[in-house]
């Protein structure tokens, strides 16, 4: 039951990223420009955090490195053009979960997102320690 609690703020955070991030890119959001250009970017990492949170509630020390190594690696992987991933692209989910073309700047977003989210976390984290010890 303990590990079930411990999954649902790591959900609801993935959600409303989600959410969040296919709204700023909608053609129909009105967001200032910086928005739209960056923060889908480090809502990806930060959904990626989430996602490890859901699959490693334990162990907080992973969250963060796998996060930042994923996205990376999936912005690396834009630079390789084979057949079989540019058939991912071409697709919605691909193309959202690929990313179609490198750009440095994303790997700066990846960053900042990532250690949003560690430093959310850290901060619950040590909130949950003090009220235990409270008790």
């Amino acid at each position: 039951m303990q590990a079930i609690l411990r999954r649902i703020p790591f959900l609801c955070a993935l959600l409303i990223l989600c959410a969040a991030g296919l709204l700023v890119r909608s053609r129909h959001a009105v967001s200032p420009s910086f928005l739209t250009t960056y923060f889908p970017d480090a809502a990806w990492t930060m959904a990626v955090y989430c996602g490890f949170g859901l699959l490693f509630c334990r162990d907080a020390r992973l969250h963060f490195p796998l996060a930042l190594g994923v996205s990376f690696l999936v912005e690396l992987s834009q630079l390789w053009h084979t057949p079989l991933l540019e058939a991912l692209r071409s697709t919605t989910l691909g193309g959202l979960v690929l990313g179609y073309g490198f750009l440095w700047s994303d790997l700066a977003c990846y960053a900042v997102g990532a250690l949003l989210c560690a430093a959310a976390e850290t901060i619950l984290r040590r909130k949950q320690l003090a009220k235990k010890t409270e008790i």
